[in-house]
């Protein structure tokens, strides 16, 4: 027959279940932690000045004005005056939120989380910019996150902003400009 040898248990100490509960539950929460800062950021955008109405939408376009600097500060880009009359198109630089991809990605997100007359900075993760291949003779450095100061003077729709461009046509063409009454091309005579 054979003779199996007992071992005593040793009581658990009391607090101890308590103690590798605690253990369990700090492991769980430094390893979400950790998860959570591997996971990539996106576009931060940080209200300097609140603004007014509905953010822009898909269709839309906003009219601001801004300043673009890498990380550690050097400007890259700027908004210059608008060009167009002010009783026809607002102040600022108008962009188009479309499919077409007219701007960056991280920048068209950030626009749509702005609100008329607000003032904002705009924080673009390196994906979400230009990423390894930056425009040709720019001054911003491969895989370089943007930061944009951005001032919204307007949103409207792209088919709004459509009929001010045929207005200032017609305009320019009353008055002589480009493809007016006076500037207009001749057609050659037909023999």
């Amino acid at each position: 027959m054979t003779e199996i040898t007992r071992v005593p248990l040793r009581p658990i100490k009391k607090g101890s279940l308590t103690k590798l509960w605690l253990g369990v539950i700090v492991a769980i929460l430094l390893g979400a932690g950790l998860a959570w800062a591997a996971v990539p950021k996106g576009v931060e955008v940080e209200t300097l000045t609140e603004g007014v109405g509905p953010s822009p939408q898909m269709g839309d376009v906003v009219f601001a004005n801004y300043v673009g600097t890498l990380p550690d500060g050097t400007e890259f880009d700027r908004s210059q005056p608008s060009p167009f009359p002010p009783e026809i198109f607002p102040a600022g630089t108008p962009f188009p939120l479309d499919e077409q991809g007219g701007i960056i990605e991280g920048f068209a997100e950030g626009l749509m989380q702005t609100q008329k007359g607000g003032k904002y900075r705009i924080e673009i993760p390196a994906e979400q910019a230009y990423g390894a291949t930056p425009p040709p003779g720019s001054d911003i450095p491969a895989n370089s996150d943007l930061i944009f100061e951005v001032e919204v003077t307007e949103i409207m729709s792209l088919e709004e902003a459509q009929q001010r461009f045929m207005q200032l046509q017609a305009q320019m063409g009353a008055q002589g400009g480009p493809g007016g009454p006076q500037g207009a091309p001749q057609q050659a005579p037909v023999e």
